[in-house]
Parts: structure tokens; sequence; C-alpha cells
């Protein structure tokens, strides 16, 4: 029923087509693999593997995966976090309306920002308090500058958000990102946004 209810919503968009459905974690992986999806809906709780390990699977196996945002029906259930910490793009509620839908399908498909900033900052703050780590090498290998613009990212801000508060090209502002990335081993902005807070590089409260 919830894949059907999906499914209608979104190929009711112009922009977007479904193009595969799976009812397994394992039957996921294969399907995405074959059909290689621009943006993946993952359930976190399925049969046979659930959403967290189909996701790490998915990214671990493909070149050029897709966007996987898990659909959850808590926000703050402790699925969510792991399913971030393995590199889901973001998370979106069952209950979410269907413009809410439609809206994070695009924007995790143009990745240029957060699905849900201050969510997002929440679960890695809760977790981040419950089991604080020493600090990674590569905060001391970042510059005033990505450390800056990483401090932005976290608050939800995209590219050309970050030029302006920095008075700067976003072209530039892109450089900062893909070097922030590379250094702190994130595979994207969520990513980044986790780590910076299980590092400590940013405090809770």
């Amino acid at each position: 029923m919830v894949r059907t209810a999906l499914r209608v919503i979104l190929d009711a968009e112009p922009d977007l087509e479904v193009v595969g459905e799976a009812a397994t974690g394992a039957e996921a992986v294969s399907v995405v693999r074959e059909l290689r999806p621009d943006v993946v809906l993952m359930d976190v709780r399925m049969p046979e593997i659930d959403g967290i390990r189909a996701t790490e699977q998915i990214l671990a196996g493909m070149s050029g995966p897709p966007r996987i945002v898990v659909v959850t029906t808590f926000e703050n259930d402790a699925y969510v976090y792991d399913a971030l910490r393995v590199g889901a793009a973001g998370f979106l509620l069952k209950r979410a309306a269907a413009e809410e839908l439609v809206g994070a399908v695009r924007l995790v498909a143009r990745s240029d920002s957060l699905l849900y900033p201050a969510a997002v900052r929440g679960l890695a703050a809760e977790h981040a308090r419950r089991a604080p780590r020493a600090a990674p090498p590569w905060v001391g290998r970042l510059t005033d500058r990505e450390a800056e613009v990483l401090r932005l990212m976290a608050t939800g801000m995209t590219n050309a958000e970050i030029a302006d508060r920095l008075a700067v090209g976003p072209a530039t502002v892109k450089t900062h990102v893909a070097a922030v990335l590379a250094k702190t081993g994130a595979r994207d902005r969520t990513q980044a946004v986790i780590v910076a807070y299980e590092s400590g590089f940013i405090t809770p409260g």
C-alpha cells in the first residue's frame, strides 16, 4: 500500500518517473543495481535485510550510486541515524504530505543541500552526546575557510547561500565543499554533518 501510494504521487509529476519497486531489502539491492535510478526511497525496516544494510550494499557496490532517502515512521528512530551514517542522503517520514515527498526527491537529486537539516542536526547531536569521540586527524587538515564552509553546510545552506554569506563565487564554494568531503571521508553533505558532530568538530547545544 505504501509503495502504491508513493508511485501514484511521484508518477503524477512531469519531471519524475518511478522505474522500479522492491518488497525486500535484498530485492532492493538487486533492482537498484539493475535499473540504476537517480534516487531511491528505502524503508528502514524490511524483510531479509533491513534498509540500513541494503543502503550500505548499494553504496559500496556501485560506481556512481543513487542518492538514497530512508523512509521511516519515527524521525528519532535509531535506524534512521544508522542509515545516515552508512551513507543515506536523508530521511522522510511515512506521514509526509505529497508535496513534501516530491520536494524531498527533487532536493536530494540536486544534492546541493541537506534534507530537513534541523532534524539531521538533532539526530547527530543526540548521538554525539551519547558517544563522544576523540577528534580525528582530518580536523587539523581543514583550512580555516574549509572549516567555515563545513559549519555552514551543517546549517543546511546551499552552495549559493554559502557563497552569499562568504562573499565568494559559487565555484569557489563548490571547490571548498569538495575538499571538505575529501578530507572528512564523507560521501555527501549529510555524512559530513554526521562526522562533524561525531568528531566533536561541531558540539551539540
